[in-house]
């Protein structure tokens, strides 16, 4: 397994800086408080309690563009990082940034 760093290193796309709580969605049907701190159209990073490991799917609702699965690619201390299975999209993206502000 590489460390949490390396997959840091990889993104390619900037982030946006949000403070964002919602429900992150795990798939046996347990709900955990988040808090997504940065966002992507292509992904996610968020504070949670729940137990999850890379490669696992959570589903996570988004103001304006609602419902996405993503899959996680690292986990560190309460800290989880998604990519979303589909990309927010871009028409809409910036308001879902805007709403999660």
């Amino acid at each position: 397994m590489r460390p949490a760093i390396a997959v840091f290193e990889e993104r390619v796309e900037p982030r946006d800086e949000t403070l964002f709580r919602t429900k992150l969605r795990l798939d046996d049907g347990s709900a955990y408080p988040a808090t997504i701190v940065n966002v992507s159209p292509h992904g996610l990073m968020a504070r949670c309690d729940a137990v999850v490991a890379v490669g696992d799917l959570v589903a996570v609702t988004l103001p304006v563009v609602g419902d996405f699965s993503a899959e996680v690619r690292w986990t560190l201390g309460g800290r989880i990082g998604c990519r979303l299975t589909r990309e927010v999209p871009p028409a809409l993206y910036q308001f879902a940034v805007a709403a999660m502000r």
